[in-house]
């Protein structure tokens, strides 16, 4: 199977506008994020609707597509990249232009998923640990998900699911594994096409989860696991502990 990564990147988000070009350690937070990705998968192409993302990811190299600004969702955009460049790839490896530490073990994961043939999307969860605490599992911000037997996605929400009726909330994290959802996605082709023609369904209303209108759609999600732990930057602030990270992870190879 062939794997396209394709890295939607806005100029304008609300919190932190101009983020992909936010420098992180020198390089600008979408260079981060394509050099992480390039190499792992067979191809990589960053979307965006600006010419100054446009312009500064061919100054570093790499590749990029243009795409409408009417999107209003990564996934959206995602889809109308690979109809531009995605020919002769089975599967669309949505990566978040705001995750500059994504690992080449989470994309080995998301495509593990793959080598099962009735996989159509995939996503990956890392286990919370009891030393990640209570605030942690109950922070809004960080979606829980339930998953089967066989990994597949039972349902996503931003409470804590399950809710462990006969068990003191501080030994939750030590009495049952939960799993924090990490927004990397996959698709097979023929399935983007499908979910990106979806109206809004009321789960994906109701908690602001578009995984959910899937799910209620009748689409099976493949969860893979991960050990690794990430900082996503969605704030100023955010990139500023992620220019701690990055200090403490050259420290380390040092």
């Amino acid at each position: 199977m062939k794997f396209i990564g394709i890295i939607p990147a806005r100029y304008a988000s609300t919190r932190f506008p101009a983020k992909p070009l936010a420098i992180l350690g020198g390089k600008p937070v979408i260079q981060r994020v394509y050099e992480q990705v390039v190499g792992v998968l067979d191809d990589a192409y960053v979307a965006t609707d600006d010419e100054r993302i446009e312009a500064a990811v061919k100054a570093f190299g790499g590749k990029v597509v243009m795409t409408s600004v009417n999107h209003k969702s990564g996934t959206d955009r995602c889809y109308e990249a690979f109809t531009k460049v995605g020919e002769g790839y089975d599967v669309v490896v949505n990566i978040q232009g705001d995750e500059p530490f994504i690992q080449p073990s989470q994309l080995n994961a998301i495509k593990a998923c793959f080598e099962d043939p009735t996989t159509q999307i995939a996503t990956l969860v890392k286990p919370f640990v009891p030393e990640d605490g209570f605030a942690a599992l109950e922070n809004a911000n960080s979606p829980k998900v339930v998953v089967n037997k066989n990994m597949n996605a039972l349902y996503f929400s931003r409470s804590i699911i399950p809710y462990q009726r006969n068990a003191d909330k501080q030994d939750w994290l030590a009495g049952h594994t939960y799993y924090k959802h990490i927004g990397l996605y996959a698709y097979r082709a023929d399935a983007l096409k499908e979910i990106t023609s979806l109206p809004q369904s009321s789960l994906e209303i109701a908690e602001s989860l578009e995984q959910l209108r899937w799910l209620e759609n009748g689409y099976t999600i493949k969860v893979g696991l991960s050990q690794v732990e990430t900082i996503g930057i969605d704030t100023p602030e955010d990139l500023a502990k992620a220019e701690a990270f990055l200090k403490q992870q050259e420290e380390k190879k040092a």
